[in-house]
């Protein structure tokens, strides 16, 4: 394969990548974070709640609905994302994540807030309307 071909296959691939994540933000829906595109989706929404969790952390599975159904509540005016921590150690270091659950708020591309644990979905509502008025 010479580096004509090489290239194409990348911007193929780039591009499937691309329509991939830009299918994951339907509305109300709660879109996949990553290290390889967080950029891109801080970019992209001005308004994001991250939820950075792992499979085997307790609290994490009770704060997943909840941030399931502030994403249909808010659908439209906020993002909302999940980061599973153990597939993301490198975003996790980058942005502190020493405990999980923590719900990250990032307004226009910067981290503006943070919940760290299982707080009531109540108690996240109002940093979501503090931070996103």
């Amino acid at each position: 394969m010479d580096d004509n071909e090489l290239n194409e296959v990348r911007e193929k691939r780039m591009a499937t990548l691309k329509e991939k994540l830009e299918h994951q933000s339907v509305a109300g829906g709660v879109i996949q974070v990553d290290q390889l595109h967080i950029n891109d989706l801080l970019q992209k929404h001005p308004a994001l709640v991250v939820d950075f969790w792992a499979e085997w952390c307790g609290p994490c599975r009770r704060v997943g609905p909840v941030i399931e159904e502030l994403a249909q509540e808010f659908s439209g005016k906020v993002t909302f994302g999940k980061c599973n921590t153990d597939e993301n150690q490198q975003l996790a270091l980058q942005l502190n994540i020493s405990a999980i659950p923590n719900i990250v708020f990032f307004s226009h591309g910067k981290m503006v807030d943070r919940v760290i644990g299982a707080y009531p979905k109540e108690a996240i509502r109002e940093k979501i309307l503090r931070n996103f008025p």
